[in-house]
């Protein structure tokens, strides 16, 4: 987005950070990744500084698939290491983090026995895609009994099954009635990725008195001592000394480097679209289940129910980082083909969107290598010149694998340093995840206990997790009141700007809530916002409108949602 400065006042942890002028490490980008690395120094006692030019988990971390998968499709990559440490992970993450991350039914519809079994060994070795063919029941087996081993974990999750076609049917009966069987095995979902992010971080800043995270405010160089970072609200532009920097600006890695006076071209990512569907109907069709399928271009496509709603994506489509990923015209006509696919008697229009998004996945450069053989690893390049602090640049990394990632990277910089790891993130419970409720008969007491067992206690609850019982003290030391039914109300947006560095409007409605995903954002939630934060954020009658008409703007753009004349003005 565009920061807006008609009224700029300066935050006071920006003018701590520019009166204090020093930190051992500068971390740019707070997508999951920047963050985890963040929380994970911050756990040894480094003083660390992250700074994003936009909001937190703003970039590719908020246009994620929201899964959390051990990449069953990496095995024909022949990349055995990513697939362990993702399933691990995954495993993990459904431990430490229970209150975002959940268990996910995949079911893969499978139309032949043999298909592919003469091609998918040329696609092992050259990683070229070749013609589309699709993957039958015989090579999805030898998969799954593979991804099976290195999956389990002491039963986190069920094997897979087999089923043909009459047991399919009859399990999901709008399923295309032409599959001979479907196989179906469990991932994991995030249901809420931002939060899940923004959870991370909080985590760090607790864990040391030295960390602080700082959104809009961006990297514009680099000298012999450290960073030069520009706070976008405001225009100031201040100084930061540090031993170590460290680029974690995902798809944006070789930009930020350029800033910082070097030239580099690790980055070769792709676009990746979505549409959500408020759809009763495809709902009900998946059963709560993902369905997972390779369509007939070769791409690997999901449609599963979240929130309410039924998401679909994605695309992988060669990108320019420079420019504004948008979900196009044609990539939602090729999201209603594979859905008809898959379920031929449902009918989906454009009228059911009611939101799209799009990101630029963080994939290394790649020449002629087709866009799903990409690495989904990561790797770490060091820069060290005589006179200036040593940059580490990742190149790579996904959702699944943060708190690995974040783990190998503060290794990297502790090495830098000299310093020795004192901590580990492994098994560390993540935010609200500690002391979640693990049934239903413990939710509802718990539910009970802290924040009420009312739809408002339950939205907390989802939002939060077990941290809603903080958040619900706080709504109770002060008037509070409805702003857009039990989604959110006046004091919890305070609450939001205390505690979670809120600067706009776009950042409760994309990314604080769920508001805009559900499609539950019009002109009026917008101006009702805008009017709430006024007061807590001072802003004049004139930024007011300036923040309208940019909420706006994003989901007209970014998003396909257009709310500008869904309500007359004042």
């Amino acid at each position: 987005m565009t920061a807006i400065s008609t009224h700029p006042i300066e935050r006071s942890n920006v003018r701590e950070a520019r009166e204090s002028a020093r930190t051992t490490v500068v971390v740019i980008g707070a997508g999951i990744n920047g963050i985890s690395t963040f929380r994970d120094l911050a756990m040894q006692g480094v003083d660390v500084l992250l700074v994003e030019r936009n909001d937190f988990a703003s970039g590719a971390t908020a246009a994620s698939s929201h899964m959390i998968h051990g990449g069953i499709r990496y095995l024909e990559n022949g990349e055995f290491r990513l697939v362990k440490e993702s399933v691990q992970e995954r495993n993990g993450l459904l431990k430490i983090a229970p209150h975002y991350v959940k268990p996910l039914e995949t079911t893969i519809p499978i139309y032949s026995t043999f298909s592919g079994i003469l091609t998918a060994p040329l696609r092992f070795l050259t990683h070229k895609s070749g013609k589309p063919q699709e993957r039958g029941a015989f090579l999805i087996k030898i998969g799954l009994t593979l991804y099976d081993t290195f999956s389990r974990d002491g039963g986190t999750v069920p094997r897979h099954r087999f089923v043909g076609r009459k047991k399919s049917l009859a399990q999901l009966p709008a399923l295309d009635p032409n599959i001979k069987y479907t196989a179906t095995y469990y991932d994991a979902s995030v249901h809420d990725p931002e939060r899940l992010a923004l959870d991370v971080l909080r985590d760090g800043e607790a864990a040391h008195a030295g960390a602080h995270a700082l959104n809009y405010v961006e990297a514009i160089g680099m000298d012999d001592t450290g960073v030069r970072l520009r706070d976008r609200e405001t225009g100031t532009e201040f100084h930061v000394a540090a031993d170590v920097v460290v680029n974690a600006s995902g798809p944006w890695t070789d930009i930020t480097n350029d800033s910082l006076g070097t030239d580099t071209a690790f980055m070769g990512g792709t676009k990746g679209s979505h549409i959500v569907l408020d759809h009763p109907e495809l709902l009900d069709a998946t059963a709560g289940r993902e369905i997972f399928f390779e369509h007939s271009d070769g791409r690997i496509v999901l449609i599963y129910p979240l929130k309410g709603r039924v998401l679909v994506g994605t695309t992988d489509l060669e990108a320019d980082p420079r420019q504004p990923a948008r979900c196009t015209d044609e990539e939602v006509q090729y999201f209603f083909d594979l859905i008809a696919h898959v379920f031929p008697t449902i009918a989906v229009d454009r009228s059911q969107i009611v939101y799209r998004y799009s990101g630029i996945r963080p994939l290394p450069h790649h020449d002629d290598t087709a866009p799903g053989f990409v690495s989904r690893d990561y790797r770490i390049e060091r820069r060290k010149d005589a006179s200036s602090p040593a940059v580490f640049s990742l190149v790579g990394g996904k959702w699944t694998t943060f708190r690995a990632l974040g783990e190998n990277l503060a290794d990297h910089v502790l090495a830098e340093l000299g310093r020795e790891r004192v901590a580990s993130t492994a098994g560390v419970r993540i935010g609200g995840g500690n002391g979640y409720p693990k049934t239903p008969r413990r939710k509802l007491e718990w539910l009970r206990d802290n924040v009420g067992d009312t739809e408002r206690g339950r939205v907390l609850f989802t939002r939060y997790g077990t941290r809603a019982a903080d958040v619900a003290t706080f709504l109770a030391e002060g008037d509070d009141e409805q702003l857009v039914g039990d989604a959110l109300s006046t004091r919890e947006l305070l609450w939001m700007v205390e505690n979670e560095q809120v600067c706009h409007v776009a950042d409760v409605v994309f990314r604080r809530t769920s508001l805009a995903f559900t499609g539950n954002v019009d002109a009026g939630v917008v101006r009702t916002i805008a009017a709430a934060l006024a007061p807590l954020l001072e802003w004049d009658a004139t930024r007011v409108a300036a923040e309208i008409d940019d909420t706006s703007a994003q989901l007209r753009d970014a998003h396909g949602v257009n709310i500008a004349a869904e309500v007359p003005a004042g």
